[in-house]
């Protein structure tokens, strides 16, 4: 049970929390501790969103905002705390008013910052509990361990396309992130949701579940899910659970554990984000390709996106090759021409490249840098930003 210590109400509360006061399960006592409870959400966006929320609904007393984006308008679909009239200030800023706008005594402490190895253990040593709401494996696994070292619960959500899972971490009474994942997925394997796309309202659940267990955690309720993993399916609308369990070669939680200081740690190089190419891939700007083209310079250019992203929109010009047939289908490109592959953002077309090389292909390759989107954005503006 954490120790929290609990602060009294003032009479204007009582009608505010009166639907709280009148559950057994939380009542008054549960009350005052979420009026003195510190709840840190890293990441405001789609999980943090209806975090926030309905943590300040519910009177958790201090709500840190950890985050350095700024609102864009591909946000609207399912950042619910943020507004139109938002788009282009700071996440955190946008939150903050919103939640001051919903309860104004809650204490909203604002951090416009990226979550790293060196700040981690100071940003979170203050709060109670943190709420993980990013979409990147590298701040994920400084969450929990940062969170491990410092004895905190770790409620956990992601979601992608259709799919959400929710857990809580808290190596004091269960297993950690580590613990269920011990290594990240190669780089590239799991799209993150720009690419890949997420239903709107599948962060809505996901958010509100964490709510939940951060308020259940806070009032010392049973039945949090530490040591179980909530999977939850918006298209088919179905939950599923797994037990977890804690493991004892964990290199964090374990009986022997290795990593006892974040910044002896490279996330970077853990999750395969730190590139080590003797051969740098060579890019193009969105404008550099539009004057190569305009000049009448023969180039070859390949679209890999999926066949429901050049519904959006086709690109002038383009051979439609699916990824997975790079390789496959090489022999379909001339070596003597240059060969520029786009996607939507720049990120698939790197694996192309690089499948292509491992392949032996001789050829001059090139990615158009920040994809079709910065073509839509500089080039032409007809085309829209998706």
């Amino acid at each position: 049970m954490l120790d929290i210590r609990p602060l009294d109400l003032e009479k204007d509360d009582y009608a505010r929390y009166s639907r709280h006061l009148l559950l057994p399960e939380i009542g008054l006592d549960g009350q005052k501790k979420l009026n003195g409870a510190r709840v840190l959400i890293v990441g405001t966006g789609g999980l943090g969103a209806p975090l926030a929320f309905y943590l300040a609904a519910a009177g958790v007393g201090t709500i840190g905002l950890l985050d350095f984006d700024v609102v864009e308008a591909s946000n609207l679909q399912r950042q619910i705390i943020h507004s139109t009239r938002d788009v282009d200030r700071p996440k955190v800023a946008s939150a903050k008013d919103k939640i001051r706008g919903l309860n104004p005594k809650i204490k909203v402490l604002t951090h416009n910052l990226e979550l790293n190895e060196k700040n981690a253990l100071d940003l979170i040593k203050d709060y109670d509990i943190v709420a993980d709401g990013t979409d990147n494996f590298q701040t994920r696994y400084i969450v929990n361990d940062a969170c491990v070292l410092l004895k905190k619960p770790n409620i956990y959500g992601s979601v992608f396309q259709f799919e959400g899972q929710v857990s809580v971490f808290y190596a004091e009474s269960g297993p950690c992130y580590r613990c269920l994942y011990p290594s990240p997925p190669p780089p590239g394997l799991v799209p993150s949701c720009s690419v890949g796309g997420v239903m709107g309202v599948l962060p809505g659940i996901v958010g509100t579940i964490q709510a939940c267990e951060a308020i259940k955690l806070i009032v010392g309720a049973p039945g949090t899910l530490i040591g179980r993993l909530l999977i939850f399916n918006a298209w088919t609308m179905k939950f599923r659970e797994l037990k977890l369990r804690k493991e004892p070669d964990c290199p964090v939680c374990g009986e022997r554990p290795s990593i006892t200081d974040l910044e002896k740690v490279d996330y970077l190089e853990f999750c395969g984000l730190r590139r080590h190419e003797e051969r740098p891939i060579p890019s193009l700007t969105a404008p550099e390709l539009k004057a190569r083209l305009d000049r009448g310079e023969k180039i070859q250019l390949v679209d890999i996106r999926e066949p429901h992203e050049q519904a959006i929109f086709k690109f002038p010009g383009a051979k439609v090759m699916p990824l997975g047939q790079i390789v496959r289908r090489m022999d379909e490109f001339d070596p003597g021409l240059d060969l520029v592959f786009l996607c939507k953002i720049g990120q698939r077309s790197l694996f192309a490249i690089e499948a292509l090389r491992e392949a032996g292909y001789t050829g001059l390759l090139f990615n158009l840098e920040d994809g079709v989107i910065a073509w839509a954005r500089y080039v032409d503006d007809s085309l829209p930003v998706y």
